[in-house]
C-alpha cells in the first residue's frame, strides 16, 4: 500500500497544497514551525479520522475558514482508491472512492499508516489510557469488526456509568436493569480482551528481535497486556467470564459509592520491560525511544501479517534522536517494502542509505519545493 497522490484545502498552515508521491522514501526538510508535520498529520487522519496532536477539529483549519478538506488517492496490490475527508463546525464528513460513509468506523482503516512522532514517548511516560489508545488504533486499522466491537463496549461503559452515577445509592435502584447492562458490558469485554491480549502477543513476538538488534544485542523487551485487577487472570481466557461475574458481583456496593465502573478493558494497561524491569520506571530516555521504534516497526510487518499490505510508515522529526546505527537498522527494515514519509530540520547528518533515490522537499512558510524546482503551496 502506498500513498499516490495527497491535496489539502485550508488544512493548518495550507489553503492549497497538491503533491504526488514515490513508492519509496519522501523527505521534508526545513525549519520548525513552517509546515513539515501538517502534512504527516493529514495523511494520518486519512487512516484513523484522528489527529496525533489534538482532539479539536477547528485547530486543524485554516485561519479565517469554515472548512478543511484532505484528499488522496492511494495504491494497494488490488486497486487504486480515493479518500476524502471534510472537517467544519459540525465534525468530520469522511468520503470512500467519492462515496460518504455513514460511520467514521467504517472508513478508519481503508489507508493504514503508522506514526511515529516525539508524541509518541509518552507511549512509555503516560498514562495507561494512551497505551490503550496505542493498541485500539492499530487493532481498529486491521480489523473493522474489532472497532465496532470497542464502540459497541463504550456505548455500554456509557450506559452503565450514568445508571451508577444517578442511582447507584438510590432506593429505585433497578438491578434488574443493571444486570442486564452488566452483562452485555461482560459480553464485549470479553471480545476485546481476546482481541488485545492476541495482539499484544504477536507485537511481541515480532518486537523482542528488533529491539535486540537496536540495543546492539544488550537489552531484552518484554510486552504484556495486564488486567487493572489482579483477581483478573488474562492467560486463563476460556474462564474469564466467570472471572467478570464473580468480580462485578462482589464489587457492586463498591461501584455504587464510587458511581463508576471500575473494572473492565478501559482500565487495562501495557507493561513494558527491558531487561525484567518496568521501561515506565527504570528505562533511560535512549532505552525508551528504542522500544517505542521496536514496537512501531513491529506494528509493521503485523498489520502485513493480517492485511497482506505494507502501512505507509511517517517519521515525524525522530531520526536526528537516532544515532548512526539505529538509523541504518530503521531504514534497512523497511526498505524496498514500507513508503516511508519522514520529515526532519536538515537532512544533514541523516545516515539514509536509500537517500539517493529519495524524494526530497523544502518546506518553508506553507510552500512546499522539491530539487526538481515544483512548487506547492
Amino acid at each position: 500500500m502506498y500513498l499516490k497522490k495527497l491535496s489539502l484545502t485550508n488544512f493548518r498552515s495550507y489553503q492549497e497544497l497538491s503533491l504526488e508521491f514515490q513508492s519509496g522514501l519522501t523527505i521534508f526538510t526545513g525549519d520548525n514551525a513552517q509546515g513539515k508535520t501538517n502534512i504527516l498529520e493529514a495523511i494520518y487522519l486519512l487512516s484513523v479520522a484522528k489527529s496525533h496532536r489534538t482532539n479539536r477539529d477547528r485547530e486543524m483549519i485554516h485561519l479565517e475558514r469554515d472548512y478543511a478538506k484532505i484528499e488522496a488517492e492511494v495504491a494497494t496490490k488490488s486497486f487504486d482508491f480515493n479518500l476524502e475527508i471534510v472537517l467544519n463546525n459540525r465534525g468530520k464528513i469522511a468520503k470512500f472512492n467519492h462515496i460518504e460513509q455513514p460511520k467514521l468506523s467504517h472508513f478508519i482503516g481503508k489507508m493504514h499508516a503508522i506514526m511515529f512522532a516525539p508524541e509518541d514517548m509518552q507511549l512509555i511516560k503516560g498514562s495507561p489510557s494512551l497505551r490503550r489508545r496505542f493498541i485500539d488504533v492499530e487493532l481498529g486499522q486491521a480489523s473493522p469488526i474489532y472497532l465496532s466491537e470497542l464502540l459497541d463496549y463504550n456505548r455500554i461503559l456509557k450506559q452503565r456509568n450514568a445508571y451508577l452515577r444517578e442511582f447507584g445509592r438510590s432506593s429505585i435502584f433497578d438491578q434488574i436493569y443493571f444486570d442486564i447492562l452488566t452483562e452485555q458490558l461482560i459480553e464485549k469485554s470479553l471480545i476485546i480482551i481476546e482481541n488485545r491480549v492476541k495482539f499484544v502477543i504477536a507485537l511481541e513476538e515480532l518486537a523482542i528481535p528488533i529491539h535486540r538488534d537496536l540495543s546492539n544485542q544488550r537489552d531484552d523487551l518484554s510486552v504484556e497486556y495486564i488486567p487493572n485487577s489482579k483477581r483478573l487472570d488474562y492467560t486463563q481466557l476460556e474462564t474469564l467470564k466467570d472471572q467478570f461475574y464473580v468480580l462485578f458481583s462482589e464489587s457492586l456496593e463498591q461501584e455504587k459509592n464510587r458511581r463508576t465502573t471500575l473494572y473492565g478493558p478501559h482500565r487495562d494497561d501495557l507493561k513494558l520491560s527491558i531487561n525484567g524491569q518496568e521501561a515506565q520506571q527504570f528505562g533511560s530516555q535512549g532505552q525508551q525511544r528504542t522500544i517505542v521504534l521496536s514496537l512501531k516497526l513491529a506494528e509493521t510487518e503485523l498489520i502485513y501479517q493480517l492485511t497482506n499490505e505494507y502501512p505507509i510508515l511517517l517519521l515525524d522529526d525522530v531520526l536526528s534522536e537516532l544515532d548512526d546505527n539505529r538509523q541504518h537498522i530503521l531504514m534497512n527494515h523497511i526498505k524496498d517494502k514500507v513508503q516511508t514519509i519522514l520529515t526532519t530540520a536538515t537532512i544533514e547528518g541523516l545516515k539514509v542509505h536509500q537517500m539517493e533515490h529519495a524524494e526530497i522537499y523544502e518546506v518553508t512558510k506553507g510552500f512546499v519545493t522539491n530539487l526538481n524546482g515544483k512548487k506547492g503551496s
